[in-house]
């Protein structure tokens, strides 16, 4: 059953048109004008309308304006005893559905409301249809981006582009389960400086539910909070921002969008194994030469647009060779990896400590001057010469290192220079006593070229 609209100012017809549309089974208003014609369009919902070309306030193609300005998801139907080409034309062309000519008999006019019914119908789902194409097109841009900066980007416009929020913020969830900003290292209980996040940061808990939370700091008054899911495991949120309440109906794009979020987390995910693989060493698992050239590359990129400072600490064990000679290749291995346990407990998280090779180690300490540099410098030769390695295994073995200090703008300005004068100032150390700290000097005498990443002990 249909709701129709039935606009005639013919009593005789009015009626008549009336009970053949009922007959059919629609529920039918009849009125006279289309004044009233109007009105009735306001005050309720109509799914077809069937009027007539002469009416007083302004004809039947007044009405049919009128509803495909304001209605365009109802057809209509026009009815007409002018039995000529012209009105039939600017009718079909203005959008009518069909075009009768008096007198109409009753097959005739329930066939042109059902098919004008059908067409809206098709319509709706051809509507319905290219929404879902353009959704399935949307999650397929975000489920294949597989850049972090990109992916935040993509699912902000995504989620804005059709029409599902306001603003948009997005979060993925770290290997300890804390909530932070997409392609943002930063912790969102960091981000004190927005309002919004620190409202929103105790909300991205495991709970896979979409929740509406009200009273959001700022201009928007509520927000829905979307978790992005892959399969059991929750791997981020997407927080929708409205100045009023949520639109209805856009619980499955978004749920659908959030569930193309949690995908291409998972893929970056992925990848971020794989890198890690390439740049881990394999003795160790401290980060290999491949990697602090990497690093190494983006600090400085960093530290010269932000005139920053940074150190390299260059250390090398003192007669690690005898350990292998006396104990083994094994032992000497293992002495290794309990090295390299040890440097990691020196520095801070965020400083990189990497295997140059053999008995080599480079460390990075960001944002930290020469003077900060000596200091942790002088803590780890302290700590390396106080220790006993291998204890738990019987051994007790003493060793001491050198560690030569370069710094970022004081001793060099590029890459290699840094290395370079970081390993000749250990090596300063390696030609005297030994078991002693180093900072480079830009006047140093002439060394012996800095040597292979490759070599074994000393």
């Amino acid at each position: 059953m249909a709701r129709v609209l039935l606009v005639d100012d013919e009593i005789l017809a009015r009626t008549l048109y009336r009970d053949y549309l009922r007959a059919a089974g629609h529920e039918v208003t009849a009125v006279d004008s289309v004044q009233r014609a109007k009105e009735e369009l306001a005050a309720g919902s109509y799914d077809s309308v069937v009027t007539d070309l002469i009416l007083p306030g302004g004809g039947g193609m007044e009405v049919l304006r009128h509803t495909k300005e304001l209605y365009p998801g109802i057809e209509v139907v026009v009815i007409t005893g002018l039995d000529k080409v012209d009105p039939a034309v600017r009718a079909i062309k203005s959008g009518a559905a069909e075009y009768l000519v008096k007198p109409v008999a009753a097959e005739v006019l329930q066939h042109a409301v059902h098919r004008a019914l059908a067409t809206r119908e098709l319509l709706r789902e051809n509507a319905a249809l290219r929404r879902y194409v353009t959704l399935l097109e949307t999650g397929q841009r975000i489920s294949t981006t597989l850049d972090r900066e990109r992916l935040a980007d993509t699912a902000r416009a995504a989620f804005q582009g059709l029409g599902l929020a306001s603003e948009v913020v997005l979060f993925e969830r770290d290997t300890c389960g804390r909530a932070r900003l997409l392609s943002d290292a930063s912790p969102c209980a960091e981000t004190r400086e927005d309002p919004r996040l620190a409202f929103l940061a105790p909300h991205l808990d495991g709970s896979r539910e979409a929740r509406v939370l009200e009273r959001v700091p700022g201009p928007w008054s509520r927000a829905l909070v979307v978790p992005a899911v892959d399969g059991e495991e929750l791997l981020g949120h997407a927080a929708l921002l409205y100045p009023g309440a949520p639109p209805e109906g856009i619980t499955e794009a978004t749920s659908f969008l959030a569930r193309c979020l949690a995908l291409a987390l998972r893929n970056l995910g992925r990848i971020s194994e794989v890198e890690d693989l390439a740049y881990l060493d394999d003795l160790t698992h401290l980060f290999n030469t491949r990697y602090l050239h990497l690093v190494l590359d983006r600090e400085l990129k960093d530290a010269q647009q932000t005139h920053g400072v940074f150190s390299l600490l260059f250390l090398d064990l003192d007669y690690f060779k005898t350990v292998n000679d006396t104990h083994g290749h094994l032992v000497g291995s293992q002495l290794l990896r309990e090295m390299a346990r040890l440097l990691k407990g020196c520095v801070r998280d965020h400083d990189v400590v990497a295997r140059y090779g053999g008995d080599e180690y480079v460390v990075l300490l960001r944002h930290t001057d020469s003077s900060g540099a000596l200091k942790v410098a002088e803590r780890i030769r302290r700590t390396v010469e106080q220790h006993r390695f291998l204890q738990c295994k019987g051994y007790a073995l003493t060793l001491s290192t050198c560690i030569g200090v370069a710094s970022f703008p004081e001793h060099a300005l590029e890459k290699a220079t840094l290395l370079d004068l970081a390993d000749r100032a250990m090596y300063r150390g390696k030609k005297g006593s030994r078991n002693v700290v180093y900072m480079a000097a830009k006047d140093l005498e002439a060394t012996p070229p800095a040597r292979s990443s490759q070599r074994t002990g000393s």
